[in-house]
């Protein structure tokens, strides 16, 4: 069951701010926007996105998007080796479940809903 890292997430204070930092001081192009909260950027030279979330309510801080084949499959295969956090759950367009490691880094693992993108 592998895990592929796809996205890092980033929780940011104001995302304006951070926006204009990303883009016009280090130069990186925007990926996407999700309403006022979010913004992505492709990191130069890799295939994985910084994702800019204004998150007051998350917890969990800095961490690593991991794509997997199925995330229920993963949490049963797993749920006894690792400490979950949030158990399997639809946040569309995405399924979506997060663990740590014993020193507390946090993975978030997904697997997309969205038919649309898998055609």
């Amino acid at each position: 069951m592998a895990l592929k890292l796809t996205m890092i997430y980033q929780p940011v204070t104001d995302l304006d701010r951070a926006v204009t930092f990303y883009r016009d001081t280090l130069g990186w192009d925007e990926a996407w926007r999700m309403g006022d909260t979010t913004a992505a950027f492709r990191i130069p030279g890799s295939g994985i996105e910084l994702m800019l979330d204004i998150a007051t309510d998350d917890p969990h801080g800095q961490s690593g998007f991991y794509e997997v084949a199925d995330v229920d499959t993963y949490f049963e295969a797993k749920k006894d080796s690792v400490d979950f956090l949030v158990e399997p759950m639809d946040l569309p367009p995405i399924r979506y479940a997060a663990f740590k490691d014993p020193d507390g880094n946090v993975f978030r693992i997904y697997h997309s809903t969205d038919e649309a993108a898998e055609d």
